[in-house]
């Protein structure tokens, strides 16, 4: 079985990285041949990371390399697609090899449907704003990270809709096995472009350190000074994430409740319950569902709500320990590759028998 993956990004991209390429071994080893083929290079991610900016040269190379290996989809027996063949462009192409009876599998782990439909400006609204429901309606099959991805694709009348978490490889992760008592350590994950969440953090941060010796420590992403608290910001990296993580004593993901951040599946939460940490987040879309509350952590929609989970985290080792250890349970029983892999095999397989 020949599959053709065309990812967003290369594997410095987290999106490409968690709902593809993590995979690869594993339907390899299920006989299937993947070649991959991105669609933004190393180059493109890291200027827009470094700079926020899109490079018009790269866009157009990215869009032509793509385009020449469209020409060639009849040697593969399936497309398995993250998102879109081309953003910004009409669903033309997906459509076009429907028609040329090539099945394709369509994937989402963030809403970008609400890129289009909700755009600031009517002429997007007018041609873009039903893109994604056309991809999804011609896909032979879409793999989604949340039942609010997932009931988008039934709406669009999408053929088979699976419901596919974003999860971590257990056997990468280990719990936190020792503590600094210097400071408590409330930790995050995530870019450049989403860590103007942590921003809501800013006051619940600062009355706790009115209390303790507090530190944020933050991968891949910063904000500014808040006064009282110790403030560390890491570059990420795949090799270091995971021993970052275990610095932490309770991760968090703040996020606000608009329709972007319903789409999100919570990954960070996911690798915080894996290194065995209790988490504390905003109880949006799969968060909700992610977090039980009092048991793996705590859900929390204001800043007293925050303010009061951080501070019983803080004060109760205890309770850290065992939340942490809940987490832990529930990253493997569903959120764990172990347990998605032979699911995405099963769907990829069946997609492509429908050609």
């Amino acid at each position: 079985m020949k599959v053709l993956l065309l990812t967003r990004y290369t594997r410095m991209g987290a999106s490409s990285r968690l709902r593809s390429y993590q995979y690869l071994p594993f339907l390899q080893e299920m006989g299937m041949e993947v070649t991959v083929s991105p669609l933004f290079s190393d180059a493109y991610l890291k200027a827009f990371y470094g700079a926020g900016t899109k490079s018009p040269s790269h866009l157009l190379k990215a869009y032509w390399n793509r385009l020449k290996r469209l020409l060639r989809i009849q040697e593969f027996d399936l497309l398995w697609v993250e998102y879109e063949l081309f953003p910004w462009l009409p669903a033309t192409f997906e459509q076009m090899i429907k028609l040329r009876g090539i099945p394709y599998v369509v994937d989402y782990d963030d809403a970008i449907f609400h890129r289009y439909d909700h755009a600031p400006s009517a002429l997007i609204r007018l041609f873009l704003g039903k893109k994604i429901d056309r991809v999804m309606s011609g896909a032979a099959l879409v793999t989604a990270g949340n039942s609010y991805l997932a009931n988008r694709a039934k709406a669009a009348g999408a053929g088979e809709v699976v419901l596919l978490p974003t999860v971590v490889d257990t056997s990468r992760y280990r719990c936190k096995s020792t503590a600094d008592d210097t400071f408590f350590t409330v930790g995050w994950i995530g870019s450049p472009t989403t860590a103007r969440y942590l921003e809501m953090l800013r006051s619940p941060l600062q009355e706790l350190a009115k209390v303790l010796p507090l530190r944020l420590l933050s991968i891949g992403g910063t904000i500014g000074t808040i006064p009282g608290v110790q403030m560390e910001s890491l570059t990420w990296s795949e090799a270091d994430e995971v021993e970052n993580i275990q610095r932490f004593d309770v991760g968090v993901m703040p996020l606000h409740d608009d329709l972007w951040e319903r789409g999100k599946c919570g990954y960070k939460l996911i690798q915080y319950m894996a290194c065995g940490l209790p988490v504390v987040a905003s109880p949006v879309g799969v968060n909700s569902e992610i977090v039980e509350h009092g048991v793996n952590g705590f859900h929390a929609n204001t800043d007293q709500a925050w303010t009061t989970a951080l501070t019983q985290l803080s004060n109760d080792r205890h309770l850290r320990m065992e939340m942490g250890q809940n987490g832990r349970e529930s990253v493997e029983q569903a959120y764990s590759l172990a347990v998605t892999a032979p699911r995405l095999a099963n769907a990829l397989t069946h997609a492509a028998r429908t050609r």
